[in-house]
């Protein structure tokens, strides 16, 4: 059956990612976009661009009257669009698929392992630099007793090619970039911190399954392995046939090269989450490994 969708971050990389993979399976998706440079690009994937920011309450709202199905990748902490959004579904019955990130469950450890690993219904309490994170995500499953049918999916470390305009995520790019500059892999600390990860083709067929089948008020982790970033980071060493380990920069160093919030929330943490109720809804994510991909893949 044919749905309009209206998908914010429709340029970005999880968003455009999703909407091409909509798109290829016969909706009509229209994509919130920052620029004319950005609504030409996603146009040329078929996708509708609207103009318009997350600050544009009226114009997400009208947006989201008009669809039958509500992404929003485009942020995972703008309070005021999700609030926005949502309001203008109550009612409806329409599904509202928001992005989080693992993150929030996270352990800023200076690149040390943590042995705490998390499923959906494993309590925990977020740091502070994710704490309106979590408030948000709570606020969003609220509405489930308001008439519409809100799911979150919480992504892990994303890799892989994307579908849309963007076609690179964050970390590994990060480190690859680093390598090349320094001719040597490096990660923060001893680099013994570890991710769940998930590749991109597989993710976007998580929201498909979300928005089909997803109860309102559901909450999926989405995984499909783990590493530690010295793994990757050797990895990255052979990708490039640069000889020798990887290197162990300090948190000072670690947060000149990508600033302190990146270093301590991303690279130099844990973040060990298992994807539970996505396979019990049925999600069977198949591509190759964050190491294959390094070694074989997109990034060669």
């Amino acid at each position: 059956m044919r749905m309009k969708v209206f998908c914010t971050g429709a340029s970005g990389y999880i968003g455009g990612s999703v909407a091409a993979h909509l798109v290829a399976a016969g909706h009509q998706v229209t994509g919130l976009v920052r620029s004319q440079e950005k609504a030409d690009a996603v146009r040329a994937r078929g996708i509708q661009p609207l103009l318009g920011t997350l600050d544009d309450a009226e114009c997400l709202m009208q947006a989201a009257r008009a669809a039958d199905i509500v992404v929003n990748a485009a942020s995972a902490d703008q309070k005021g669009a999700v609030t926005a959004l949502l309001d203008a579904l109550g009612g409806s019955g329409k599904p509202f698929v928001h992005t989080s990130g693992s993150s929030i469950i996270g352990t800023r450890s200076k690149g040390q392992r943590s042995d705490a690993v998390f499923d959906e219904d494993t309590p925990f309490t977020p740091s502070p630099t994710r704490a309106a994170r979590v408030a948000l995500n709570e606020l969003i499953l609220s509405y489930r007793d308001k008439g519409c049918r809100p799911v979150i999916v919480c992504p892990s470390l994303i890799y892989g090619l994307g579908l849309g305009v963007e076609q690179h995520s964050t970390q590994v790019p990060l480190l690859i970039d680093l390598a090349k500059k320094r001719g040597c892999a490096a990660h923060a600390g001893p680099g013994e911190n570890i991710w769940s990860n998930v590749h991109i083709d597989d993710l976007v067929t998580l929201y498909a399954l979300a928005i089909e089948k997803a109860p309102a008020g559901a909450f999926f982790f989405a995984e499909n392995g783990e590493n530690s970033m010295r793994e990757v980071c050797e990895a990255i060493n052979r990708r490039l046939g640069l000889a020798g380990p990887p290197t162990a920069m300090s948190m000072q160093e670690a947060a000149a090269e990508w600033g302190e919030g990146t270093a301590e929330d991303t690279m130099a943490s844990n973040s060990r989450v298992r994807a539970v109720r996505a396979r019990q809804l049925g999600w069977k994510p198949k591509a190759r490994s964050l190491i294959e991909e390094i070694e074989q893949g997109c990034y060669r």
